[in-house]
């Protein structure tokens, strides 16, 4: 596919270096030449420096001849302005980024007059990642699939966990068979597990099944559920408001700690139920002050990942239950991990996961298997992906037990009609299933790339 990708920041650079990988034909822009020179002199891409909403540079660009155009700078008015100038030049399909609560009350509208075949808006996405973690505080991350229907956990092997020093086949002989753990990191490496596996104090493993199923597994190996009923939040920006809005609509107490008073002033008149404190959140005494240890979970969303992370190791030290941190270099996530900072949400990660799960469903859309959503675990390392069964291929019907599985794929679980089933070798795919498949194999793009029948 022929895509343009308008802002060479870190959405860009990320989506322009994830679908170069992906063999895609890839053009950015950007007006900072410093930006297309990082981008041109990294990775197997066009570059021009340039206005995008600029006819000739549109031109020079391909716009008429692209399959997409993704427009991700930081301007949603420059964002929307690219996607209709672009749409109107003949481009097939447009993306824009867009972070205004004002724009996104009316972004149906907006779509609809632009003809944006897709919008997104990094704050609420990752608001959206941070509350799930918050609804189940035992859990490092959770993804979901088939609108919810299915969750994908992960969660950290501390030395009392009953699961360490087990085999797989073991656990299931011992607890519940309605979930499926899925993948394991240990150090470094990653890999999808067998019953062989033996499980080791300090792994992280992904679980998958439906949320009821996994609060079972939780509670039979130990794990409080306890909920969370109260959140404080450094930072009462975009993020802010849109997480704090999920989370007084969930009946939680919730208290923003934000610097300048305009901003106050905003969040007090949109969300009267919100606590908001103006003040600086990286002051102990502040922190003392609005009692920090009294609360079931931290939130810091300031800029710096640094403060980030250390207030978020405050919050551990006076015994929050639940510390999370907003982070834009990726690179952290590990070293949080060490720290003890199990939960770290990147809304630059989230908003190009989202645009690539959308490009993969694209690329295929004329198969028989089509990609519905894709989340990147282990920064990357891991795959899970939703496919939506829509053909009539050879494996269908067929048990697994009879089919062969390409390595380094699991299917996670299936999802047909209200039932979930995490399958065994007696069961089968069928059409109009949604199937979850967790793979250390990087683009995967349909089910005829995994399954294949066995030869009589």
């Amino acid at each position: 596919m022929k895509i343009v990708i308008i802002g060479a920041g870190k959405v860009g650079h990320k989506l322009a270096q994830q679908l170069a990988k992906e063999d895609h034909d890839i053009v950015v822009i950007d007006i900072d030449p410093k930006a297309t020179s990082v981008l041109a002199n990294s990775e197997d891409v066009m570059c021009i420096t340039g206005n995008a909403a600029e006819y000739d540079i549109q031109v020079e660009a391909g716009v008429k001849e692209s399959d997409l155009v993704i427009a991700c700078t930081d301007s949603d008015e420059l964002n929307m302005l690219c996607c209709l100038l672009c749409k109107n030049h003949g481009a097939a399909k447009t993306i824009a980024r867009v972070r205004s609560p004002e724009y996104i009350k009316q972004m149906r509208y907006i779509s609809d007059a632009m003809g944006l075949s897709m919008f997104i808006n990094p704050e609420m996405e990752a608001a959206s990642a941070i509350s799930r973690v918050l609804l189940f505080p035992a859990a490092n991350s959770v993804e979901t699939f088939a609108k919810g229907k299915v969750e994908l956990v992960e969660f950290t092997l501390d030395e009392t966990n009953p699961l360490v020093g087990k085999s797989l086949k073991n656990i299931h002989r011992t607890y519940s068979n309605n979930v499926l753990l899925c993948a394991v990191q240990r150090g470094e490496d990653v890999f999808i597990p067998d019953g062989d596996t033996v499980l080791k104090k300090a792994d992280r493993i992904y679980v998958a099944s439906s949320r009821q199923n996994i609060h079972d597994f939780f509670s039979e190996i130990g794990i409080l559920m306890t909920p969370v009923r109260s959140v404080m939040i450094v930072g009462g920006g975009k993020l802010g408001y849109y997480l704090a809005l999920r989370l007084i609509k969930r009946g939680i107490k919730v208290k923003v700690i934000e610097q300048k008073q305009t901003r106050c002033d905003e969040l007090s008149d949109k969300l009267p139920e919100l606590i908001v404190i103006k003040g600086d959140g990286t002051d102990q005494e502040l922190l003392e002050e609005e009692r920090i240890a009294g609360y079931d979970a931290f939130v810091s969303l300031t800029g710096m990942d640094e403060i980030n992370i250390i207030l978020s190791l405050y919050a551990k030290s006076r015994n929050v239950g639940k510390a999370i941190s907003k982070v834009t270099q990726i690179d952290f996530t590990d070293m949080l991990m060490d720290l003890g900072i199990e939960s770290a949400i990147s809304p630059k990660d989230i908003t190009a996961n989202s645009i690539l799960s959308y490009v993969r469903a694209l690329h295929n859309s004329r198969d028989k298997s089509k990609v519905e959503s894709l989340s990147f675990l282990v920064g990357g390392k891991v795959e899970a992906l939703e496919f939506r069964v829509i053909g009539n291929d050879d494996f269908l019907n067929v048990p697994f037990k009879e089919l062969i599985t390409t390595k380094g794929c699991l299917v996670a679980s299936i999802v047909r009609g209200a039932d979930i089933i995490i399958p065994g070798g007696n069961d089968c795919i069928k059409k109009d299933d949604d199937i979850i498949i967790v793979t250390t194999n990087s683009q995967i793009n349909s089910l005829q790339e995994i399954f294949k029948v066995k030869p009589q």
